[in-house]
């Protein structure tokens, strides 16, 4: 069966006038402690994937990334992002190789093996083992059949609803996003993910995906907050971020597309990666449903 892909919730941010931008800087400090609270879930496998732990379960509730506490920065530096496709490769080829290096010092802390992710970023249409891409409303997914994050250059401005440049964040999170699911993969808690997804009812698979995704945004917001030093957000930088991932939220699809999970939720955990940084934060699956909804 053809391996599915993590794709970012796209769409545009609709309902965003005025006075509303300043709700939504008192609604911040709120969203920050969405990520907090424990509960069991999920069912023990055998495993062969990667990531250290006796099941696939383990892998995903207890792993040992947990324990590496807050990433080390890799005084990470970004171009300026100008209204070229050039310069967004630039961009995000820069942010990657960040990336690359933040988590490879990260799994060598927990002592597991990593590889770093494959690039795909795209202007044209094309076709990846998960399938063809783009696809409607999302500019980056995941492919685990070939450890590849796939961007479209320009894809990624339009389904953020044409966001000013100057607020990198906006752009910087979706590639966060994405790696983050390759550290999922490497680390064997995707496989637990999607074990869940193809065992369960629309209920568990959905609630599944969402622990996947909310983790993913956490990891994008664990990663943003300790470079902070060398990638520093005014404060119209950071709203502009969380405002454009609470529009992403799917509290408004039916049950069965529910996916990603709420705006409120969506925008949460990258703020509780970005405040914590500590990876313990950013465990999504031992939280109750009411977490990850």
């Amino acid at each position: 069966m053809r391996p599915p892909p993590r794709r970012s919730a796209g769409g545009t941010i609709a309902g965003i006038f005025g006075g509303l931008t300043s709700l939504v800087v008192i609604a911040i400090l709120a969203l920050s402690a969405v990520g907090a609270g424990q509960d069991g879930t999920g069912g023990i496998r055998p495993s062969t994937s990667p990531g250290g732990a006796s099941s696939p379960r383990e892998k995903a509730t207890n792993s040992k990334l947990y324990k590496t506490g807050v990433l080390t920065p890799v005084n990470c530096r970004l171009p300026r992002i100008l209204p070229s496709a050039e310069s967004m490769r630039h961009f995000m080829d820069t942010l990657s190789d960040c990336l690359d290096g933040a988590w490879s010092r990260q799994f060598a802390k927990a002592g597991l093996p990593f590889d770093k992710p494959n690039r795909v970023f795209w202007l044209e249409p094309g076709r990846s083992p998960c399938g063809t891409y783009p696809a409607p409303g999302a500019s980056a997914f995941y492919c685990p059949a070939n450890n590849t994050m796939y961007v479209g250059l320009q894809n990624v401005v339009e389904t953020s609803g044409g966001e000013p440049l100057s607020h990198y964040a906006v752009y910087a999170r979706v590639i966060a996003h994405e790696y983050g699911h390759h550290v999922q993969d490497r680390a064997g808690i995707l496989l637990y993910g999607d074990r869940q997804m193809e065992s369960g009812d629309v209920a568990t698979r959905t609630e599944s995906s969402r622990r996947i995704e909310l983790q993913a945004q956490c990891f994008a917001g664990a990663f943003l907050g300790s470079e902070r030093g060398t990638l520093p957000m005014t404060r119209e930088q950071y709203v502009a971020m969380v405002v454009d991932v609470r529009g992403r939220g799917d509290e408004d699809q039916p049950p069965e597309k529910r996916d990603h999970g709420s705006g409120r939720h969506y925008a949460g955990w990258v703020i509780t990666g970005y405040n914590g940084r500590d990876l313990t934060a950013c465990n999504t699956w031992t939280v109750p449903p009411s977490k990850v909804s």
